[in-house]
């Protein structure tokens, strides 16, 4: 019966960002609980490797490019994803930038660009996927990824600090008015996990150093620790759920100041 709650069998999910990292993961892990996942991103050739990978699996898969910087794109991706298989039920609102640049430093163009992916371009995808929820009547799961960096600031990380800072408001936001019309709105705050994107840093002794000085559990996340949190949020298991941020940070948010 426990396992049960979690199954996604019937459900389609949307995921965002889903070329590369912490997205690709997320679609595997929802693949293998049953959903039907639409992957979304703007490298096209990458997104289709993945397809071939989940349906040689037995997973029924579709890649949609999206760019969420622009509402015609989202809005087309949403269109086609639902002329395949009807309203998204589960969406993950992952895609976003990390463009690291001390304060003084940052041009106009930082900002914006940043804060144009990674907050304005949540907001696009969840509003389109909010409003086909509400107007199906059945509802619905939206997963914000955040980050702990959204609740704490980071060096040369200020314009990344306060975007994630606003998907963090955001959700409570979405969560506080879409509860009545039965959508769930949440969000997973990661700390620092390993992906292609930071492993080359983490791998040097600088690195490894700021880990183990940083992270009360002295190392890095492992992908597959963000599943539980995943499924939970996804799936009728976390069903009384909504305006939550669940940290998966290995302490990080808790270190001494």
């Amino acid at each position: 019966m426990t396992t049960q709650r979690f199954d996604l069998t019937g459900k389609t999910a949307l995921i965002t960002g889903a070329s590369s990292g912490l997205g690709a993961h997320f679609a595997r892990v929802l693949a293998s609980a049953g959903a039907r996942v639409v992957l979304a991103a703007r490298r096209a050739e990458r997104l289709q490797a993945l397809v071939n990978e989940l349906q040689q699996q037995g997973s029924q898969a579709l890649a949609v490019t999206m760019d969420v910087t622009d509402s015609d794109s989202v809005d087309a991706g949403f269109a086609q994803a639902e002329a395949n298989w009807g309203v998204v039920d589960i969406l993950v609102n992952n895609a976003g930038i990390a463009d690291p640049a001390a304060f003084l430093e940052m041009t106009e163009g930082n900002w914006r660009s940043t804060l144009d992916t990674n907050l304005d371009g949540a907001w696009r995808v969840a509003h389109r996927a909010s409003q086909a929820m509400a107007r199906s009547g059945n509802g619905g799961s939206i997963i914000n990824i955040a980050s702990i960096l959204g609740l704490r600031v980071g060096t040369a990380l200020s314009h990344y600090a306060v975007a994630k800072a606003g998907v963090v408001q955001l959700s409570k936001a979405m969560a506080l008015e879409l509860a009545r019309d039965n959508i769930r709105v949440n969000a997973i705050a990661p700390g620092y996990f390993r992906t292609e994107m930071n492993s080359d840093y983490f791998d040097t002794d600088k690195g490894q150093e700021y880990i183990r000085s940083k992270v009360p559990m002295r190392r890095l996340g492992q992908l597959q620790e963000l599943d539980g949190p995943l499924l939970l949020l996804a799936s009728e298991a976390g069903s009384f759920m909504t305006g939550t941020i669940i940290n998966v940070d290995g302490g990080h948010l808790n270190n001494s100041l």
